[in-house]
């Protein structure tokens, strides 16, 4: 079995951290649950890795399968487009629900949604446009799978490869929006636009709002992976709201590990390396304007792995019968590496007792990436 590369690991005192942002934040669940094929995704627990890890009990949130698509994205996506089109029609946001987007959507005949994607935020958003008849165009950064760019194809959008990283991608669909007059739909703030970022960050914490009522209590720490940090930063948001908060650790890969550094440099930054990492979804160089004031005001570790450690989980997760795509193993790969660190450990509170979150965020997007870790199909399903 290949050793993976050493973890890189940052711990913040609690102490250090700045206050927590004060921007009002909307409730995107309940328009969520309008949406056809909504359901809450399932949480299951996972007792013998618990054991082995030696905490009290270890439950994952599975997206690997929310509304038709194998990845949470759509919950951001979605909720930024409904906000976005309710807007342009000057609809009231209150009580709005999928016949009202609908209703704004076709007042918006010929509109064109753009956006960039590493993952899965551009299939989500040409998914929705395709619900609602819109057009979409979707820039990925140079390298993208083949697997991938079908998926975006599938789904009815225009793909445009750009040469560079997912940084540069982000920097074309902003300016192809610019003069083209679509709509832009990011999930990161580089600047230009905080607003429709800050939709979609808000839009992923129905995933926790679902686990409030579906966990037996609430969690002592919670572990999620981060590409911009709009997920980790959307755990972040909400669990600061409520009355004990647990302990948050953020996971990315080595080679894109833009969250760690920004909190050792105190400040958001930007990293140089190449973005490489099998965890495509993650494969990021810059937190997003809007994700990291709640990331810097929550984390207590910031995990950067090498890719092996995705490889294990994804194999440990399969085993429990869960499909997890590398990204989607992210969480339970900083988990693997950080409970030998007795540092982190101690930091997050991984005692005999402590109960532990991780969500996986996407299934096989990538079918033959999928097999060539797990050794079986995607969806063939493994049993416990």
């Amino acid at each position: 079995m290949t050793a993976p590369a050493p973890t890189q690991v940052w711990l913040v005192d609690p102490r250090d951290r700045p206050p927590r942002p004060t921007e009002p934040a909307g409730d995107p669940e309940p328009f969520h649950r309008t949406l056809p094929g909504y359901a809450p995704t399932p949480v299951q627990a996972l007792p013998q890795l618990a054991r082995e890890l030696q905490v009290g009990e270890l439950w994952v949130k599975d997206e690997s399968r929310r509304l038709g698509l194998p990845s949470f994205k759509l919950l951001g996506g979605a909720w930024a487009v409904h906000r976005l089109l309710l807007e342009r029609a000057r609809v009231p946001l209150e009580g709005a629900g999928w016949p009202e987007l609908q209703a704004a959507a076709a007042g918006a005949v010929g509109a064109t949604l753009a956006t960039a994607t590493d993952g899965n935020h551009g299939r989500g958003v040409a998914h929705i446009a395709r619900q609602l008849g819109l057009g979409a165009v979707v820039f990925v950064p140079a390298g993208t799978s083949p697997a991938r760019i079908a998926a975006l194809r599938a789904e009815g959008a225009a793909v445009r490869e750009h040469p560079g990283s997912y940084d540069d991608a982000v920097a074309a669909a902003a300016n192809g929006a610019e003069r083209e007059g679509w709509l832009l739909v990011a999930d990161v703030a580089t600047g230009r636009d905080r607003t429709v970022p800050r939709w979609v960050m808000e839009g992923y914490q129905t995933i926790f709002t679902e686990c409030d009522r579906q966990l037996p209590g609430p969690p002592d720490a919670v572990v999620v992976q981060a590409g911009v940090g709009a997920l980790a930063a959307a755990a972040a948001r909400h669990y600061l709201a409520t009355p004990r908060p647990p302990r948050l650790a953020v996971v990315e890969p080595l080679s894109a590990a833009c969250c760690l550094a920004s909190a050792r440099a105190g400040r958001r930054t930007s990293i140089e390396a190449s973005q490489d990492s099998i965890m495509a979804g993650l494969n990021c160089g810059t937190p997003s304007l809007v994700a990291w004031p709640h990331l810097a005001a929550a984390a207590t570790v910031y995990c950067a792995i090498d890719d092996e450690w995705a490889r294990r989980a994804m194999r440990r997760l399969a085993t429990a019968g869960i499909e997890a795509g590398e990204s989607g193993a992210a969480g339970l790969a900083g988990l693997l590496a950080l409970v030998d660190d007795a540092p982190a450990r101690a930091a997050l509170g991984l005692h005999g007792a402590a109960r532990v979150l991780i969500v996986n965020t996407e299934g096989a997007t990538d079918p033959e990436a999928y097999r060539a870790v797990v050794g079986t199909p995607a969806g063939a399903g493994v049993e416990p």
